[in-house]
């Protein structure tokens, strides 16, 4: 009998240090996305590559050094364009970043005048993706090899 309450008694303060840790513990807020970077051999080439396909508006960068663009991507959230790579490379489609348009073959034609390849999930040169919710969506290159998805997503 003395053995139980003794065991008792021990997990009752077991529970009790476990409840005042977890009520002392800070719970951090959850954290944004704030930024997207990337490394470009020309930053001039790579923001009008940007800003002419996406129509992104520029917003102030602090180094006023000629090797940085910072662009509007979405409400709170830039994409930094920093000049320095010393050649491109080669990207993973899968490891991309993405851009919702309001229709994306309205897109490929766009690219289609401009001469930009595009391709479709399985890096066929000229086709689209259709998705299993109907999401249609193609993936291109920038100057510096990375790769962009274009979809007409609405969220």
């Amino acid at each position: 009998m003395r053995y139980t309450s003794e065991v008792l008694l021990m997990l009752a303060m077991l529970v009790f240090m476990h409840t005042a840790q977890a009520q002392t513990e800070k719970k951090l807020p959850k954290a944004h996305l704030n930024h997207l970077a990337i490394y470009v051999v020309n930053m001039q080439q790579s923001a009008r590559f940007y800003q002419e396909l996406f129509q992104f508006d520029t917003i102030p960068e602090p180094f006023h050094d000629n090797k940085h663009a910072w662009f509007s991507i979405a409400p709170g959230v830039a994409l930094h364009i920093i000049q320095g790579a010393p050649q491109p490379k080669e990207y993973f489609l899968n490891n991309h970043m993405c851009f919702s348009v309001a229709k994306t073959a309205d897109y490929v034609e766009m690219l289609i005048q401009k001469g930009i390849p595009y391709y479709n999930s399985k890096g066929e040169k000229g086709q689209i993706t259709t998705r299993i919710d109907g999401v249609k969506q193609v993936w291109i290159n920038d100057p510096d090899g990375y790769f962009i998805e274009i979809n007409d997503a609405k969220d």
